[in-house]
């Protein structure tokens, strides 16, 4: 199996374009060692010719250019992409589907949530219909059971649902779904390799952390390192969890949630522009790493 992180930053990016906390401020003006990031997205294949498309991040035009395989150019319009999956419905995982207008129509895998809030609070998929009738949809079974995808051999997929929150758009952002997020484990059919990516996770139920333990890999969310991170940097007053995201440090935390777990290579993904880890110099950083945890980076690869 071949993963491939075309980008790996929270929502915003970083640096992010209208921010001067200490890390977007420092970057700039290179006061910090720090390495610049996309909104998260990540591609997965088994042959490294067809490829599965995680997420559709605005920033997807600039990723695929600096991952050519992408783009193998077998005919006047090409693409290795045979298919696209969505984790959640939330603006810095969706949008750029748009930018995708011109190969339309694209297979798309999603939960009913996911869809519902595509066709209602942000109808993304209503816009697409205009180009060669959009998608083609796929539901994503929740009910433990795997799938497989046309094209993409030898990888099978079984999703979970996880706790989050639906997409500030979305009808229904206060009154939690199963659905609204998931995460998902992809097994290699040949190595019996598995991966389990969730950029979002809330609490962590019994059955999320069983199966995180059981895999070779985990990308999990690494938003931000403390509970109340963006009351402490002066940008509100929401926390983590308002926001769906279970930070690294306090207890219980992200930390807490991964040292027992022997088996898997353990890495974060979604990494918020206000989280110290990003600052390769800080006392965050280092326990991170001390912690046998990777902090992600754009064009990172993956094989199992």
């Amino acid at each position: 199996m071949h993963i491939r992180i075309l980008g790996s930053a929270a929502g915003g990016g970083f640096p992010q374009w209208n921010c001067n906390c200490p890390n977007c401020h420092g970057f700039r003006t290179g006061r910090i060692k720090a390495t610049a990031r996309t909104q998260s997205s990540i591609a997965v294949s088994s042959n490294a010719v067809d490829w599965v498309l995680f997420n559709t991040s605005p920033d997807l035009l600039a990723q695929l250019a600096a991952f050519p395989e992408l783009q193998p150019a077998r005919a006047t319009r090409d693409t290795a992409i045979k298919a696209i999956i969505f984790m959640d419905s939330q603006i810095d995982h969706t949008t750029g589907l748009l930018m995708l207008r011109e190969g339309c129509p694209h297979e798309v895998y999603c939960t009913d949530m996911v869809y519902e809030d595509l066709s209602s609070g942000f109808p993304l998929f209503k816009i697409l219909t205009h180009w060669n009738g959009g998608i083609n949809r796929h539901a994503i079974p929740l009910d433990g059971n795997n799938f497989r995808i046309t094209g993409i051999e030898n990888l099978s997929f079984t999703a979970i649902p996880v706790t989050g929150k639906a997409p500030p758009y979305s009808p229904h952002r206060n009154n939690a779904h199963i659905g609204d997020n998931i995460g998902v484990k992809i097994t290699d059919d040949i190595s019996g390799k598995t991966l389990f990516y969730a950029p979002g996770l809330g609490d962590i139920t019994d059955e999320t952390r069983l199966l995180m333990s059981e895999v070779d890999c985990l990308l999990v969310d690494g938003t931000f390192w403390e509970e109340d991170e963006m009351r402490i940097v002066g940008l509100g007053k929401k926390k983590a969890a308002d926001m769906g995201h279970l930070p690294q440090s306090g207890d219980g935390g992200m930390l807490d949630v991964l040292r027992p777990m022997v088996k898997p290579r353990k890495i974060l993904i979604h990494i918020n522009n206000t989280n110290p880890i990003l600052n390769e110099d800080s006392a965050q950083r280092r326990r991170v790493l001390e912690e046998g945890v990777e902090v992600s980076f754009d064009g990172m690869e993956l094989e199992l």
